[in-house]
């Protein structure tokens, strides 16, 4: 990708699934890249996985001191940042009538309030600079109703709310998109799965499989680049199709 050489990346959630194929995506472009993950043994994985890590921060994003230390920790690792990928989340499967109020508010608390959080704090440092991008993670949960995750999916469609009200105030100095992926095999939802439950996942999408964490990492990639410099305010979603029909189409 153009323009991603040497630009300095913050990726929240980076320790695993998406966010550490991210981290090593703009490795492999010439990124400078610090990663900011709550899971202390998850930090120190990534550390031994991706060794050209500009830096690993350990944080809670639904903490705001944490997040104002951690962002301060990354600047000073790289000398400002440049790209946010704004990506650490949690989801509990449960029936909406089960949700307790601290499940409720433990979920919005990562998903939505601490999106805000990393976001305004970045956005601030990049509109002081006069450029910067901002990517955070929505999902197909955010688009369409799914069950068992109503406290996730009301969080998804928030941060593509954010997403859009954030892009017309930053503009023309800082781009602001989101990616919505559908179903992603990560290492932690394989191990879910039984073969016959993948197998019956998989024939729900129209290309009859899981995206890979790669190629979630390949599209943050492309949108952080000189090559989607006029893209901005808008959730590019990535699911094989799995939202492009309606009842027909299942």
């Amino acid at each position: 990708m153009r323009g991603l050489k040497g630009k300095r990346v913050l990726i929240t959630g980076g320790a695993s699934g998406i966010g550490a194929a991210t981290a090593a995506r703009f490795l492999e472009e010439g990124s400078a890249v610090c990663v900011l993950d709550r899971d202390a043994q998850g930090c120190e994985r990534i550390r031994q996985q991706l060794p050209n890590l500009a830096g690993v921060v350990e944080a809670d994003v639904s903490k705001r001191d944490q997040v104002q230390r951690a962002f301060g920790d990354a600047i000073r690792l790289m000398g400002g940042v440049d790209v946010l990928i704004n990506n650490a989340g949690i989801s509990i499967r449960h029936n909406f009538l089960e949700i307790t109020p601290e499940e409720w508010d433990k979920v919005i608390a990562v998903n939505l309030t601490g999106v805000f959080y990393v976001a305004q704090i970045a956005a601030r440092h990049m509109w002081e600079r006069g450029n910067g991008v901002i990517l955070q993670t929505a999902s197909t949960n955010g688009i369409v109703g799914q069950p068992y995750y109503a406290d996730y999916n009301a969080t998804k469609a928030g941060v593509i709310e954010l997403t859009k009200s954030m892009a017309l105030e930053l503009a023309p100095r800082v781009r602001v998109c989101a990616v919505a992926p559908g179903y992603v095999l990560t290492p932690m939802q394989r191990a879910e799965y039984t073969d016959a439950m993948l197998e019956e996942v998989n024939s729900k999408i129209p290309l009859r499989r899981h995206a890979k964490p790669e190629e979630i990492a390949a599209l943050f990639a492309f949108l952080a680049s000189d090559d989607a410099a006029y893209l901005t305010g808008q959730v590019y979603t990535i699911d094989g199709a799995e939202t492009a029909g309606g009842l027909a189409s299942r």
